[in-house]
């Protein structure tokens, strides 16, 4: 198709068709008979001409200028319309560029939907857009680049100004979208109008942006904002020059204001909650000429309605504490910015203090409101110091590691509370859970409550994660050789009805063999997991963990590892795993890295787990697991059998020294035990059993005397003293005499173990045995019952009573 531009000299208006940047000459501009890669209409001129291809969008652009003099004669006032019609449809730009004196100016008023300034490099939803730069003399100053939607509805220049729309090749549009009105005077750089309507939010830039803001310049933005609606100002990105003479400021206009204006430095809060429209003024200073610097302004200006809360204040009383901050931020701060599009929560600690992120520090007390319709959006995070400074002093004090009330109380949720332990050299630090003790988070047993503690211990050089714990578990204190660093964590609300129930402790201890040390208390029939600091990357090179376990009274404990080996193999140095029990004589069981580690293990006392790290190989770390159960102690049942039995032949024995008692008084014939020389009571090959000879130990005090012998010459007869019938009793051999002998019960003799060594002597209990035999008296022996032999007296036998109950350990 052919193609017919007819220009007016009176538009002064020049058509440049040229071939896009990067593309190929394939194709070309006919003109008569003649091609040509470039075409160019100069005012008053015609021209048809075709293109030798079917898409020339792809191949060329075109550029039409038009030149407006408002200096020597009139300014075509009105609004300005795209000229010449019937265009090919290629990307095209309309340049206006208007000549006016500095002392009157221009002023651009732009149809609805207006424009929205766009950050540099950002392109616009639908490829329309504006770009306005001002010129004064010879020097050129960019406005900024705009989008169609948004809020800006006019901008006052001072001098000339060039502006361009951008239109693609399948643009609909018709209409340029502004119009130029009257000239003004306005002493300053430019003047932009942004017209907020209802809740909406404006990003905006100075003048030159990311470039520098031109030296000692006033520049002016004007916010309408409806009486009914609140305005809040927010920078953010800024920067300075470096200024020989004044300073760089900025400058409000406020509604209401009795110090207009208001002057505020670009790093101070700027002002919030405004009432109705106010103008913000940026001033540039006398830059330095060796080192100018750059003064540049990024802000955003947020209207929201009214909250209902606004006028409500609440108390955040810091003054008793130290070295403590709370911030209250936006939720995902600081990572997270969230768009400047999103309705805003505004955290205010005066009526026109208000930001996305306030931080209050300790040692005062302040009152503050929220702007902000849904108030869980938002979030608080403190941070508390704890050090010593006098050892003495800070080594009887314990430190209580709970959340402040006067964060608690808040209608915002707490995200994380840091307390930053500080230890001397000579010190180390203890964490202690009295009452709610602590559970490890580890994937056989996860925490499930709404707050945890995640505690690292940290050195300038190194770092180790102790691990994440929380309330509820066996734990009841860890022992730290470098300064800690404790966050707690919450999940969901409710943590606000579980704050008052913490009870995590610190003091300062003197220094420990470890650079970590775990004491568990596991409760009855518990089952505890824990693992390795540093979990799942493993312990540093050269650490050593220690885990000391109480096992509670009548219970067992049983210890068992989540897998057979270590896992590592150690390029210096040997790393270990050692057990051992809180006992008399307990062995220690040492496991080195290339070992296989212990099976599961009852242990009957408290005891130690150590894992002591080498320097392993590359890509291999020290990672361990492992468990411990608590039940009930299952008592033996030989043991509850020989209770039974040895209860029942006590019984017996009762009940037949009853009879015997019974008889003899009924004969009044008192019985009197004779010591009898003549029976062998000793254990053959078992000599010098005894220490003691005869003459030197009580083996010869009888175990068993009844009361008839002892007082049986104080019963009087007719005949005067009775004569008792003399015979010998062999215990468990051959007929028993009426009164049976009463050996130690079995319960208190200690086990007597089996030597493999026949000369070996049996091991003896703790008190002595002694042998005796029992007999009837007979007339006229009363007088020869002492020792009669004094070889017998240094003799040192097992009476056939304890060689049988050996003989039967032996079976």
């Amino acid at each position: 198709a052919a193609f017919t531009i007819s220009l007016h000299k009176a538009d002064n208006t020049t058509v440049t068709i040229k071939p896009r940047a990067g593309t190929s000459p394939s194709c070309q501009i006919r003109v008569k008979n003649a091609t040509r890669s470039e075409l160019k209409i100069k005012p008053g001129e015609n021209a048809t001409f075709t293109f030798t291809c079917r898409a020339p969008e792809k191949y060329f652009t075109m550029k039409i200028q038009k030149n407006i003099d408002c200096v020597s004669g009139p300014c075509p006032f009105g609004e300005v319309h795209l000229y010449p019609s019937r265009l090919p449809r290629l990307n095209r730009t309309f340049v206006w560029d208007a000549k006016a004196s500095t002392k009157a100016g221009l002023e651009l008023k732009f149809s609805a939907p207006w424009l929205r300034q766009a950050e540099p490099g950002q392109t616009c939803p639908d490829s329309v857009g504006y770009s306005i730069n001002s010129c004064i003399d010879t020097a050129t100053v960019t406005i900024g680049s705009f989008c169609r939607n948004g809020s800006v509805s006019g901008i006052k220049l001072l001098g000339g100004v060039v502006l361009s729309l951008h239109l693609p090749w399948d643009s609909p549009l018709t209409t340029s979208g502004f119009s130029i009105a009257n000239r003004a005077s306005i002493k300053r750089l430019c003047i932009i109008e942004s017209v907020l309507e209802g809740e909406s939010s404006v990003t905006l830039m100075s003048p030159n942006y990311p470039l520098g803001f031109p030296e000692d310049e006033l520049m002016t933005w004007q916010f309408l904002v409806p009486p009914n609606m609140r305005a809040s100002v927010f920078f953010h990105n800024y920067s300075l020059s470096n200024c020989e003479r004044k300073e760089e400021r900025v400058e409000y206009y406020l509604p209401g204001s009795l110090s207009n204006p208001e002057v505020f430095k670009l790093s101070d809060s700027q002002p919030a909650n405004i009432a109705g429209s106010f103008n913000l003024s940026l001033q540039g200073c006398d830059q330095d000429a060796q080192n100018p610097g750059v003064l540049r302004l990024l802000f955003q200006v947020v209207v929201q309605h009214p909250q209902v809360n606004e006028n409500v204040t609440h108390l955040v009383d810091l003054s008793k504490e130290k070295n403590m901050s709370v911030t209250i931020h936006f939720e995902g701060w600081p990572s997270h910015v969230p768009a400047m599009s999103e309705p805003m929560c505004l955290i205010c600690k005066d009526p026109r203090t208000c930001d996305r992120a306030l931080t209050l520090a300790s040692g005062a007390a302040y009152r503050i409101s929220f702007l902000c319709k849904d108030l869980s959006r938002l979030r608080i995070t403190a941070e508390k110091s704890i050090s010593c400074v006098d050892l003495r002093w800070c080594q009887r004090k314990v430190y209580s590691l709970s959340v402040p009330k006067a964060i608690t109380q808040l209608p915002v949720q707490l995200h994380r509370f840091i307390w930053k332990l500080l230890a001397p050299s000579q010190l180390n630090i203890e964490i202690t859970s009295p009452s709610l003790k602590l559970q490890q988070h580890v994937p056989e047993q996860r925490c499930n409550t709404s707050y945890s503690y995640g505690i690292v211990s940290a050195t300038p050089t190194t770092e180790l994660i102790v691990g994440v714990f929380c309330p509820g578990g066996a734990i009841e204190k860890i022992q730290m050789r470098n300064n800690i660093t404790i966050a707690l964590k919450t999940f969901g609300k409710g943590f606000l009805n579980e704050s008052n129930h913490q009870d995590l402790k610190m003091s300062f201890v003197p220094h420990i063999k470890d650079e970590c040390t775990f004491t568990v208390s596991p409760g009855p029939k518990e089952r505890v997991h824990l693992q390795t600091p540093n979990w799942p990357y493993g312990l540093p090179p050269y650490v050593s963990i220690s885990w000391y376990v109480v096992v509670p009274s009548k219970q067992v404990a049983r210890l068992g590892f989540s897998r057979e080996r270590m896992g590592i193999a150690c390029q210096t140095g040997r790393a270990y795993l050692t057990v051992k029990e809180e006992a008399a004589g307990a062995e220690e069981t040492v496991r080195r890295e290339d070992e296989l580690l212990p099976k599961p293990r009852d242990m009957h006392h408290d005891f130690w787990v150590n894992i002591s790290n080498c320097k392993p190989s590359e890509k291999m770390q020290l990672a361990l697991q492992f468990w411990v159960t608590v039940s009930d102690k299952q008592q033996d049942l030989g043991v509850i059998i020989a209770a039974v039995a040895g209860a029942g032949v006590l019984t017996a024995i009762g009940l037949t020294v009853c009879c015997v008692k019974k008889k003899r008084k009924k004969s009044q014939t008192p019985m009197v035990g004779v010591y009898n020389t003549t029976v062998n009571t000793q254990a053959p090959g078992r000599q010098k059993l005894f220490r003691k000879g005869r003459q030197n130990n009580e083996s010869h005090v009888y175990a068993v005397i009844d009361d008839a012998m002892v007082y049986g010459h104080l019963l009087k007869e007719s005949n005067g003293l009775p004569v008792p019938e003399v015979d010998v009793y062999r215990p468990f051999d051959g007929p028993m005499g009426p009164v049976p002998p009463s050996p130690p019960p079995f319960s208190f003799r200690k086990d007597m173990k089996c030597s493999s060594n026949p000369e070996e002597p049996l091991p003896l209990a703790d008190t002595d045995h002694d042998t005796y035999t029992f007999a009837h008296q007979k007339p006229g022996q009363l007088e020869d019952t002492g020792d009669t032999n004094e070889k017998d007296h240094e003799e040192m036998s097992l009476s056939l009573l304890e060689k049988k109950e050996q003989d039967g350990l032996a079976e």
